[in-house]
């Protein structure tokens, strides 16, 4: 399997997967065409760095760090539509994924996955992430403006 760093003209198949990974979990999606339309503006701008295999994608982002010279990495999406996974697609993507943070400068990526999804959290610790949870849960707030 191949992973590569799309570009904007993956922006259909890239918008299409996050569509789909919305709704699998119950999320709200402003749909796959808008998704798509919005990817392709934030990767001609560079604002977003996305990786995508066959039916796979990781949608990361990069800032500075409050708390060394370096940049960090953010990992918002890791997705792998449902009849591919179990085949090691999530995992390529995962360390892709760190070994482009890396090649890029950043000495930290985080991530987040719901308590329920254990496919997810596994994947993540088999990969030496650690969850700095001290047991109680965490609480993600969102707002619109």
């Amino acid at each position: 399997m191949t992973v590569r760093v799309a570009e904007p003209a993956d922006a259909e198949a890239i918008g299409r997967l996050l569509h789909d990974f919305n709704t699998e979990f119950g999320d709200p999606s402003p749909g796959a065409a808008k998704l798509a339309a919005r990817v392709r503006e934030l990767l001609a701008a560079d604002e977003l760095t996305v990786l995508v295999a066959d039916d796979g994608v990781a949608v990361m982002y990069f800032r500075p760090s409050l708390w060394s010279d370096a940049l960090e990495c953010y990992l918002a999406e890791l997705y792998v539509v449902p009849a591919r996974r179990g085949e090691g697609l999530g995992r390529a993507l995962l360390d892709a994924s760190v070994e482009l943070a890396r090649e890029n400068g950043a000495d930290y990526m985080c991530l987040a996955t719901s308590e329920t999804d254990v496919a997810a959290r596994s994947l993540y610790e088999s990969a030496g992430f650690s969850n700095r949870d001290d047991g109680s849960p965490m609480f993600f707030y969102e707002r619109e403006l």
